[in-house]
């Protein structure tokens, strides 16, 4: 009789546990997640590249020197393998995620598909930079927000993806949230 209270105990306990981490919105488990993965790619080394990270799949590709504006001259991206900013955040996402659920596009794209946040952000949300205003959605930088003012982000070209302050660049858009 003492082995089936026992077995009962630990079925319920069991049961009671699964119902509690079940009943754990996804965010609070992922954000930490995003940002360990943000932190394992810095780890890396990897590269910028204008456009990369932007192949059918996420993660470091080629980039391309269509709408190149960078400062090193010739245009290096399209021999070079690596992430711009939104294939990074794409990439980091898509590990955290599970499936690519930034999809291929820009900075404009992605801020579409997320929501903003209006309160304090968290460990894990997207910083973008530019403008977002109504329906003019004009941006041209996104990192992964860290915490205490710090960004993971890939900045330029000649970079590697890495920790930088939110207020390094001056037009800050917004937190935003998947």
């Amino acid at each position: 009789m003492e082995r089936r209270h026992a077995a009962l105990i630990a079925v319920t306990t069991a049961v009671l546990l699964l119902a509690a981490t079940a009943s754990v919105p996804v965010s609070t488990w992922l954000r930490p997640r995003i940002v360990r993965l943000a932190y394992a790619i810095e780890q890396r080394g990897v590269v910028y590249s204008w456009g990369g990270g932007h192949a059918e799949r996420p993660g470091p590709s080629k980039g391309t020197c269509v709408g190149y504006r960078g400062s090193v001259r010739p245009c290096p991206a399209a021999r070079t393998r690596g992430l711009d900013c939104s294939g990074f955040t794409r990439w980091v996402y898509a590990m955290a995620y599970g499936t690519d659920v930034l999809g291929p596009g820009n900075t404009d794209d992605h801020v579409r598909r997320l929501r903003r946040v209006r309160t304090a952000p968290l460990p894990g949300d997207l910083v973008f930079f530019g403008t977002v205003a109504g329906r003019t959605v004009r941006t041209h930088h996104v990192g992964v927000y860290l915490g205490g003012g710090r960004m993971m982000n890939a900045p330029e070209t000649g970079a590697r993806v890495r920790v930088d302050r939110v207020s390094r660049l001056k037009d800050f858009a917004g937190y935003y949230r998947y």
